[in-house]
């Protein structure tokens, strides 16, 4: 009995020495990852939050920021506000628990998100803003086209298209966006003394069906109208087809942006002028920049991306 207590005794000593020596290095291994892991995803990760991925032109930002991303290793993580800005300000909050390095911001409304932006300067996360801006809160910088400009280029098109006369309807972003504010304000600055005169302003919300069914209505009401201004290329396009069902081809369109299927259009006459931006370009500048304040960089407070007016002559 003594004989049996004695190597019972001395199995558990062995046991105990065993899982002495194995605790100590199972816990220390979690410990270790789980500190070094969030350091390397924070040094690497960037968070990419955009207004909708249901349009062309934010596709193709989110496809130049991917590309610049892969260049040097780094995560770009991407979320998808799909434009309701109590989601996208959700998903900011998300990305400032996730601890990513830099936040690229295209925001639904410059307004609403302000408060995301404070909490990520709280946080000392680094806001880059991308196409739109934010009414308030600390970015590092803004980068996009000069949206003034391109809505006074529209104007200068279509004063001299229509040989300065005539009834133009201007069909509006999402309230509240930055863009939309800045486009109408360019156009109307520039409509402002010459023979044209804007007789309907109506947003749809930067949307194709939208674009269709506003401009379906506005046509009814005003149909002594020469020109649409569309102030992105999705609204034209439901301009275009509104106008094909009215049997109205000899109203110009002018829209803004610059996408594949607004590119087409011009082609093909349907659309008299894009102000085109480079949205791949903004968003490997946005990338770039996030890139450059990661390593202690100092980037300028505002990047401007050129626009160019694409017409049938020009169109490639």
């Amino acid at each position: 009995m003594r004989k049996f207590e004695l190597l019972a005794v001395s199995a558990l000593t062995l046991l105990a020495a065993a899982c002495s020596q194995q605790g100590p290095a199972d816990s220390s291994a979690p410990s270790a990852a789980s500190s070094s892991a969030p350091a390397a995803a924070a040094g690497k990760t960037i968070g990419l939050a955009l207004s909708t991925q249901n349009n062309p032109f934010f596709v193709a930002l989110k496809d130049g920021a991917q590309k610049e991303a892969a260049v040097d290793g780094y995560t770009l993580t991407v979320v998808d506000a799909q434009d309701d800005p109590a989601k996208q300000i959700s998903s900011v909050e998300d990305l400032i628990q996730k601890k990513v390095s830099v936040i690229l911001l295209n925001p639904t409304d410059s307004s609403a998100l302000a408060g995301a932006v404070k909490e990520a300067n709280n946080a000392h996360i680094p806001v880059i803003t991308l196409d739109r801006s934010v009414d308030s809160g600390q970015v590092v910088t803004h980068i996009a086209s000069d949206n003034v400009a391109g809505g006074d280029d529209a104007a200068k098109f279509l004063i001299k298209a229509l040989d300065n006369k005539g009834n133009v309807i201007e069909l509006q972003g999402v309230p509240g966006t930055s863009a939309a504010r800045d486009r109408g304000e360019g156009f109307d600055d520039g409509i402002k003394g010459s023979g044209l005169k804007i007789i309907a302003q109506q947003p749809a919300n930067f949307d194709r069906a939208q674009g269709l069914s506003v401009t379906e209505n506005l046509l009814q009401a005003h149909p002594d109208v020469q020109a649409i201004f569309a102030q992105n290329d999705e609204m034209a396009l439901g301009a275009v087809r509104a106008l094909d069902g009215a049997k109205r081809a000899n109203v110009l369109v002018v829209g803004f942006d610059g996408t594949p299927d607004g590119i087409q259009a011009v082609k093909d006459g349907k659309i008299a002028a894009i102000v085109a931006q480079q949205p791949q370009l903004i968003g490997q500048l946005g990338v770039k920049s996030a890139k450059s304040v990661i390593d202690g960089q100092t980037v300028e407070a505002k990047i401007s991306v050129p626009l160019k007016l694409v017409t049938k002559d020009n169109a490639q």
